[in-house]
């Protein structure tokens, strides 16, 4: 796969993610993509991954914004900043309001153009932490 078109997809992926285009991200997607996730753990196959990111859309008002991209041939890694706050259902739970603001990284591994597994790495303890999920005594 060439660079130039590997840079077209993450490109248009950048901005689907900006706009929270959920339509537009999964087209980029194999059928039998998997998607590790710390919030959804391991989900496989494009419905599932479309009904997660819908999830949490709804329920975290976020917005992503890429910092960084390394292209590895069909290896792609790209660092980004998620924030927003705690505006729905996260989790089941009641929002709480509040702001977060996270670092986060996509590992993709892509076939034929299109992504067929995905791992995002962040910080899940701090999300919670930040919107008020979870509470913790501060180390004596």
């Amino acid at each position: 796969m060439e660079r130039d078109y590997v840079e077209r997809i993450f490109e248009r992926r950048r901005l689907a993610l900006e706009a929270r285009d959920v339509a537009t991200l999964m087209k980029d997607y194999a059928d039998d993509c998997v998607v590790e996730s710390p919030v959804a753990g391991v989900h496989a196959g494009k419905k599932a991954i479309e009904e997660t990111m819908q999830a949490v859309f709804a329920s975290l008002d976020a917005h992503i914004r890429q910092q960084s991209m390394l292209i590895d041939g069909d290896r792609v890694a790209v660092a980004t900043v998620m924030e927003g706050k705690d505006v729905g259902q996260f989790l089941g739970l009641p929002p709480t309001g509040k702001s977060f603001r996270v670092p986060l990284v996509f590992w993709y591994e892509l076939r034929d153009g299109k992504i067929v597994h995905e791992r995002r790495i962040y910080d899940f303890t701090g999300l919670l932490l930040q919107i008020g999920l979870l509470k913790a005594k501060p180390a004596i």
